[in-house]
């Protein structure tokens, strides 16, 4: 093993690729928030607060909202008086999200996260017309309920320790409990600057995003999306295509590993479905690219 390849597997979150560069967002944005931009002002106004005025979620009738703050607000935490905001929401982040972006691959997982705090921060504006308080909203919160209702989804019976209950509970039923305690703080507390709603309308995105998001073509067309950002044509370049799993340019001999069904197939054919897997998880792979993936194993391990 070459030093990069001991480098690159000692990395943080080495093989989480989305979820160390989350992490570290939300943590530079924190940083750069609240130890830089605090030290200056513009017009006697704090920068930082005119930094929270265009990037935090802002009410829709406030004059202030525009439409990237529901993103842009995902990345925003209260301040060091309030630490325990941003260091409890990156903690489940890790603690939650780290099998289900192994599960499902980098792309899908961070859609999924995304989509997860957009949905809450939409319901939380829906709410906050009525009868919430009317303050800009910030914190990845909302879509840390979005990941965490997935994990009990998809591991309903994996015991966890969470606070505040320090038992072993199935993820099934703190996913319920925590949900039910959002929803009673939330019907309680009206004007409490806490957005309970925005957790469960993360929660309830997840719901709908797991049960309907590959049915209503929702990841498929972010994934065309996606490489069409990363393929566009240029103006005065030719234009490139996403590579494919099987497509190539004409092989000499010694670059062929095996043979499938006729068709000679390298390592760079290997590399790819290797690639595919760790952006979109093991079941986006075709059954052929299984059975090709499968037989350079059987092949490899059965090399001397």
């Amino acid at each position: 093993m070459t030093s990069y390849d001991t480098w690159r597997r000692r990395r943080f979150l080495a093989d989480n690729p989305a979820l160390r560069v989350l992490i570290l967002l939300n943590l530079g944005v924190f940083a750069f928030q609240h130890f830089f931009l605090a030290l200056f002002r513009y017009r006697g106004m704090p920068v930082e607060a005119l930094f929270v005025q265009i990037f935090a979620l802002q009410p829709l009738l406030s004059g202030s909202f525009f439409p990237w703050q529901l993103v842009t607000y995902q990345f925003l935490h209260a301040g060091l008086e309030n630490i325990w905001h941003i260091l409890f929401n990156l903690f489940a982040l890790w603690m939650f999200g780290t099998e289900l972006e192994h599960l499902w691959g980098s792309r899908r997982f961070t859609w999924y996260y995304l989509l997860c705090g957009i949905g809450a921060g939409m319901i939380h504006l829906l709410v906050q017309l009525f009868w919430t308080y009317p303050a800009p909203t910030v914190g990845a919160s909302g879509a840390i309920y979005g990941i965490l209702l997935a994990f009990g989804l998809t591991f309903p019976d994996r015991p966890v320790f969470m606070f505040p209950f320090f038992i072993p509970i199935p993820a099934r039923i703190l996913v319920l409990l925590m949900a039910a305690l959002e929803f009673i703080s939330g019907i309680t507390s009206a004007g409490s600057p806490i957005a309970h709603f925005a957790h469960l309308g993360g929660a309830l995105t997840g719901f709908l995003l797991l049960r309907f998001g590959d049915r209503w073509g929702i990841f498929p067309a972010l994934d065309r999306f996606w490489f069409w950002l990363r393929y566009r044509p240029r103006r005065h370049s030719p234009s490139p295509s996403p590579p494919s799993p099987l497509t190539r340019s004409p092989l000499r001999a010694e670059e062929v590993l095996l043979y499938f069904e006729g068709e000679p197939i390298t390592q760079s054919d290997i590399d790819a479905i290797l690639d595919k897997i760790a952006a979109l998880g093991y079941q986006s792979l075709s059954e052929r690219e299984r059975r090709i993936l499968y037989e350079a194993s059987r092949r490899m391990n059965a090399e001397p």
